[in-house]
């Protein structure tokens, strides 16, 4: 494994990270409690110290599953790692945006809580749609927990890209955050410009989805059928048929030491200079040492990288 800094924090992480979405939502199909932790268990031996979570990571009955699984999972190693997860917004109250003082309170104790942890590396504002969400006091009571010690970092995890993406930038220039989290894929590259300008501003960049939601796991293929529960059922057969055929056109980037698509999706993010790591959503071990692999392979010649460019048609809908 490799490591770069987070940005401005200066915290080191690895290049791979793992996230824990699928550990509770079960929108990629069921993942046992078991296969949870041995994929957090073989991150761990494979030298992955960076771990994403969130409370919406969970069921409507109960938020934060993924966290108590992450904890679990974690257990003495907690001291080696990174952990991530973030707040306003719950499973348990249907994913309604809460941006507000009491709520990063309540959120954060009770993630701590849950992750058998006395702090949070990075929190991260769990996709606010507009600016309009966001309450003034949110940010005293950040700077407050700050100071009690229960988060290091901030970061904004951003969804519907075009909405937010001058949020990021209004709060990375007034250093509200120091991290981005944000969708970056072969079949998604809108970011690409907000990489570049935070990156160069030392704000630590968190790719994720870069399997495009199992796209580019080399397991979709024209004929897929997803079963009503599942993420990409929202799909019409059409427009899977077009990211099948887009991932078939990318293929050339399988090679040498790449030996799948989804090492190839991973390497062809880290050979963005601004991303700090890309997140693996892996469902268990098997993935995560296939995605981890990723890191050790030798980064794409410049001819490669042009050829990935000018295949890209367009940016698919993200999660």
């Amino acid at each position: 494994m490799n490591y770069r800094t987070l940005g401005r924090t200066g915290l080191r992480c690895s290049e791979i990270g793992l996230g824990t979405w699928a550990f509770a939502s079960q929108v990629y199909g069921a993942v046992t409690e078991a296969d949870a932790i041995d994929a957090i268990r073989a991150a761990l031996e494979v030298g992955i110290t960076f771990f994403d979570t969130a409370p919406l990571y969970g069921t409507p009955q109960r938020d934060g599953v993924a966290e108590e699984i992450l904890g679990k999972g974690l257990g003495k190693d907690r001291e080696a790692v990174i952990i991530s997860t973030k707040f306003g917004r719950n499973s348990s109250e249907g994913n309604t945006p809460n941006f507000h003082a009491q709520r990063a309170r309540e959120s954060v104790e009770a993630s701590l809580r849950r992750l058998h942890t006395d702090r949070i590396d990075v929190l991260f504002f769990h996709s606010p749609f507009s600016a309009k969400e966001i309450h003034d006091d949110v940010w005293e009571a950040l700077d407050k927990l700050k100071s009690e010690g229960k988060i290091r970092f901030v970061g904004h995890s951003i969804s519907l890209f075009q909405n937010t993406q001058s949020m990021a930038r209004h709060w990375a220039a007034e250093r509200k955050i120091d991290v981005m989290q944000v969708v970056y894929s072969l079949l998604n590259r809108e970011a690409t410009a907000l990489i570049h300008d935070l990156g160069a501003e030392k704000i630590g960049i968190v790719a994720r989805e870069s399997l495009a939601n199992g796209f580019l796991s080399g397991t979709i293929t024209r004929d897929t059928q997803f079963p009503p529960d599942h993420l990409n059922s929202r799909y019409a057969r059409a427009e899977i048929a077009e990211r099948v055929e887009q991932v078939q056109r990318l293929s050339f980037l399988v090679r040498g030491e790449i030996k799948s698509v989804p090492q190839a999706a991973m390497r062809w993010v880290l050979d963005n200079p601004g991303v700090s790591l890309v997140l693996s959503g892996a469902k268990n071990q098997q993935e995560i040492l296939e995605c981890a692999a990723a890191a050790a392979a030798k980064p794409y010649s410049t001819a490669e990288l042009q050829k990935a460019e000018a295949i890209h048609q367009r940016d698919f809908q993200a999660a």
